[in-house]
This record gives C-alpha cells, structure tokens and sequence, in this order.
C-alpha cells in the first residue's frame, strides 16, 4: 500500500497537497540516476558548473514571490521573511558561482620533489537530509558548493515541506541541464537509513535536532561516510551592564522572534548582569508584548505560527515543567484559541540551571532571561550548555567584547553587538551537541571534497 506524504497550513490547518511515497524501487532509481550522472558532471569544467549556479540564482529571484508564498503556505514563515530566505538563496548561489574556481584551485607545495600540490575532487553523491524551518535555504546553503566541487545531491527534506523540495528539483534540473544533478526523494525518515550502507553514497550532509544527528553520526559513521551535523542550538545573548539599552533590546527581540523564533541560531538564552537586569527585563517584556502574530501572508504581523500543531504542544510543555520548577511568565505562556499553531511571544524569568528553560532548545517565540552576577559569571552561565552553535556578545566596551567572544565564548559562531546570523561569506557550524563540520565559506566547500596530494619525484 502506497503511503502518502501531507502538506498542510500550519496558519488554517487546511490540507494543501498529498504526495505518494517513493517506493524503493523508486528511491533506487534514483540513487542510481544520480550517481551515474555524477560522473559526467564532475567531468564539467568549473566554468560550466558555475554557470549553472548563475543561472539558477537568476531562477529563484525570477519567481521569488511564488517560492515566497510556497514557503509561507508550507511551514507558516512570515511572507517577508519568506522573500528574504529566497534572495539569500540566490545571494549564495552568486557568491559561489563566483568565488568557487579559487577555492578549488590547486594549492602547490614546496617539497623535494619535482612538483607536489593538493587538488581537490568532489566525492560522489551527497545524501542532503534537511529540516522545514528555513525550506529553501537549509539545502540550498549546502547545494550550491556541493554542486560547485562536482558532486551530486540527493535530498530527503522533511515531510510537511515536500512542495519546497520538489520546486528545488526542479529549479536545480533546469540550471544544470539534468534532472539527475539533484534528485529529491518523497519519502519516511525510516526509509533513509538503508542508503547509508549503498556504495554510490559518498557523504551526508544533516540540519536538524540533536537527538537525531546522534542516530545519523551513528549510521554514517558505521558506514564510514564522511558527514556534516549542524544541530540544535541554544545561543547565550550576554548582555553586559555597559550595553547600550534600546539597542541591546532592539537585537533581543529581533534574535528571539526571527522565523517566529524556529531558527537553531535564534537567540534564546538572555544573560543580563544583575546591575541592569530590571531594566533590560522591563523593556524587553514590552517589546515581546507589542510584537504581533497572525496570518502569515500579511505583512503586518511580526510572527506567524509555528510550523506544526504537535511542535507547539512540545514547546508549551516545556515551558510548562520550567514554570513548575520555579520560572516565572512575564508574558505570553499561553496557547490560544482558534485554528493555526500561533504561540505568542513569551518571556520567562527566573529561569535557574534544571529547567527546561536553561537546559533545553526552546524552538519557538520563548524567551529564557537569566540573571548575572558579573561579566565572568556571565561567560560561565553562556557555557554551561550542552549547546555551541552561536552566541553575542552586546557591550559598549568592543575591545572586552571581542576578547570574550574569541577566547571564552564556546560556539562556533560569535557576534558582537550584532544578531548571530549565516553569512555564504564564513563559515557555519558548532561544537559540543551543535554538530561538526562546517558549511559555507571556502571551508564548507572544501567539506565534500576529496583533498589529495599529487607528489612528482624529482
């Protein structure tokens, strides 16, 4: 019996596509599509590869308002925000279609042979397993340099955004030329583990939860397949007791609430020295409360709903068992009425080490407020996670805030006086529960490469 896979609003609850499952015969059709044209495309020069990827930086921005609404209708993204993911899709694409050639340039080395150099070839055929929060970008973001270096994709994307990863086929199938460059299996989670063992899958790269990327480290690395992880987050805010106020709050709120606050680099952990705790806390609580949800299509609201039913009940239990423990709700904390998964913006504070609150990712507009002593109680408290992802770093005094954040803060990504936001520019990727591996930059491409060394005898 054929399953099949829903769609659905996560703002009206209306059902908007069913798909049927790939069979296996089917999902092996396509592993082996994809590895039998990765072959000719890594056979490509770099010129044509990167022409490709011009060409579809031009596709997305072309139908950038349909991507947008697909997006805003499969997983609930503010319609604005929706736009913005495609034209920083399109953004990356440009960058690595310009800057790939000198990333994969051969490096030469000065030995005693007659010529040595470092030459880097793709790997094969990319196994991509991809979340819902950021639909387009999450697989784009890593498509761009695999396909770059001469690799093939095949994507497994979560299910409730199976019309995102089609568009994606089928945007990549005509910058490219082929259909078999990127492949895009329709699909249960439970029907991926056996590609791990084929041999025409080459690496994996995973986004998603903690929990999960454990089981995915444990199949690729059974397998011996190279693998990316980039997992949960929960990024530590410092906000020093020199931090300019307004604007301290200004990048809390906007950090909290990016992507209805559904985003692994959102900001969730808020650690405020004691001397403007009040303040800060004041202020950020009437922030949160003037930020408006609704229909996501209306550019009026500052959040939609999160993206399913079942995650908003995990959210709401979390917030839940912090209060039994002890956290109080300065606003927000409730679940309200009629259809959508809405969850307003919520603020807790005496959020202590053992709640949910301090310990866990919160994936939603929740907001943990943590009191400081001091700036090194501050660094201790933004630590003390199993979490390293992002962290920023808010004070008056850059010099202190650049030392903080290069030689204490444990993330693999630190902002000072600036959201932590992904960048085609640097690179991406935590430490700890965060993951390992980094995507963009020069160094994500270089992630799905082989790096070999060519040594001629003199």
């Amino acid at each position: 019996m054929t399953q099949t896979l829903q769609s659905i609003n996560p703002a009206t609850n209306e059902l908007l596509q069913t798909y049927d499952s790939d069979s296996h015969q089917t999902i092996q059709k396509k592993l082996k599509s994809a590895s039998n044209f990765q072959l000719k495309w890594k056979q490509k020069t770099i010129e044509e590869r990167t022409a490709a990827l011009h060409k579809l930086a031009e596709l997305l921005l072309a139908q950038q308002e349909e991507l947008a609404q697909l997006i805003t209708a499969e997983m609930g993204k503010p319609i604005l925000q929706s736009r913005n993911e495609i034209a920083k899709c399109a953004a990356t694409c440009a960058y690595y279609a310009t800057h790939a050639s000198r990333f994969l340039k051969d490096k030469t080395l000065k030995t005693k042979g007659a010529k040595t150099y470092v030459h880097l070839e793709p790997l094969g055929v990319v196994l991509s397993i991809m979340p819902w929060n950021f639909p387009f970008w999450q697989v784009i973001r890593g498509a761009a340099p695999i396909l770059a270096a001469g690799n093939t994709i095949l994507l497994k994307h979560a299910s409730n955004v199976s019309g995102c990863a089609l568009a994606i086929e089928k945007l990549i199938a005509k910058a490219t030329g082929s259909a078999n460059t990127f492949r895009t299996l329709l699909c249960r989670s439970s029907e991926v583990a056996p590609l791990f063992s084929a041999k025409e899958i080459a690496a994996v790269t995973f986004t998603g939860s903690t929990a999960v990327g454990k089981q995915i480290a444990s199949l690729a690395g059974a397998n011996l397949k190279k693998h990316v992880l980039e997992l949960g987050g929960s990024d530590a805010y410092i906000i020093l007791k020199d931090a300019p106020l307004e604007i301290a709050v200004q990048i809390a709120v906007e950090a909290r609430l990016v992507n209805s606050g559904q985003s692994c680099l959102a900001g969730k952990r808020f650690i405020v020295e004691r001397p403007i705790l009040k303040k800060f806390t004041d202020l950020f609580v009437e922030k949160m409360k003037a930020a408006t949800y609704g229909d996501p299509r209306d550019e009026g609201f500052d959040i939609g709903p999160m993206a399913r039913k079942d995650l908003r009940k995990e959210l709401h239990e979390q917030v839940k068992k912090s209060v039994r423990k002890g956290a109080k709700i300065l606003c927000g904390g409730q679940i309200p009425r009629g259809a959508g998964a809405y969850y307003p913006p919520t603020v807790l504070s005496n959020v202590k080490k053992g709640m949910p609150a301090y310990e866990e990712e919160l994936f939603g507009p929740v907001a943990s407020v943590i009191v400081a002593r001091d700036e090194n109680h501050a660094l201790q408290i933004a630590n003390d996670s199993c979490f390293g992802l992002g962290a920023c770093l808010i004070s008056s005094d850059v010099e202190k805030a650049e030392q903080f954040a290069a030689k204490h803060l444990e993330a693999g990504a630190c902002f000072v006086n600036m959201q932590v936001h992904s960048d085609a520019r640097f690179p991406f990727g935590g430490i700890k529960e965060s993951g390992y591996g980094r995507e963009l930059g020069e160094e994500g491409m270089k992630e799905f490469c082989n790096i070999k060394t060519i040594f001629i005898k003199a």
